[in-house]
């Protein structure tokens, strides 16, 4: 066996090794093992990982910031060093942009800008199922890709003032020698997943406590209108009004 040979060897035990650590972080057994939305897109997947973590907030007040998901829009939250470092060019945003909240099937979602790694058009995934509040899968397949995959993120309720905020990456692989490659970028894919997922939590966190109300989530609070007869003070959303109702402080973790 040549020295190249047993390095190459070397580097793939090692990667294989390694993924007990940096896949399936945050979630249980089970969360792993069910069915969700999106996993039909990839019947048999040669890789899958399920990332998670917990949100006290409900997913009303969470989808704003990954709606606007995007490297030509809100980023992916996570440490702006890492992503510039490999090149992404991440503008990570610190508020709810009202212009990025428009999702349907069909929309580009772009990971990587275009010439990066070589790539001529970057990386780009298509939505494939959007669920306001509560689901979002992307699809990606060459050329867009270099490999086909789906990245779907759901958001399941915990009592009013919590979720639960999952990732599931699925991978299928059509040749020998893509195995190395999605080994390869494992650990990259998962700091920048786990990235993600701190970085909304933190966002959510860090909002005002008028953002957690569901009625308010995207717009980032209550607009006001003063001519309403009776002098009395409403709240709008989306032209509907609703009286106001106070906001309830959000449950600490267990």
């Amino acid at each position: 066996m040549t020295v190249n040979m047993m390095r190459v060897t070397g580097a793939a035990a090692l990667l294989y090794a390694a993924r007990r650590y940096y896949r399936n972080w945050g979630t249980t057994k089970e969360e792993c093992g069910m069915h969700l939305p999106g996993d039909e897109l990839i019947r048999r997947p040669s890789v899958q990982s399920t990332e998670g973590i917990w949100i006290d907030a409900p997913p009303a007040a969470v989808w704003p910031w990954l709606a606007q998901i995007g490297q030509d829009r809100g980023g992916i939250y996570g440490s702006d060093t890492v992503e510039n470092l490999i090149g992404l060019g991440y503008a990570n945003a610190e508020e709810i942009h009202p212009e990025w909240q428009d999702l349907a099937a069909g929309d580009t979602v772009r990971i990587a800008p275009e010439g990066w790694m070589g790539l001529r058009h970057g990386l780009t995934l298509t939505v494939e199922q959007v669920v306001e509040g509560s689901l979002l899968v992307l699809r990606g397949s060459r050329p867009d890709m270099p490999w086909e995959t789906v990245w779907s993120f759901h958001l399941l309720p915990r009592r009013e003032d919590r979720c639960r905020f999952l990732i599931r990456t699925r991978t299928r692989l059509r040749h020998p020698g893509e195995v190395f490659g999605v080994e390869l970028a494992g650990p990259v894919v998962a700091l920048l997943t786990r990235g993600l997922l701190q970085g909304i939590k933190r966002r959510v966190a860090d909002a005002p406590m008028s953002m957690r109300d569901p009625a308010n989530a995207v717009l980032g609070g209550p607009l006001i209108d003063e001519t309403t007869a009776g002098g009395a003070l409403r709240s709008t959303h989306n032209g509907n009004t609703a009286d106001p109702s106070p906001v309830q402080p959000s449950t600490p973790l267990d």
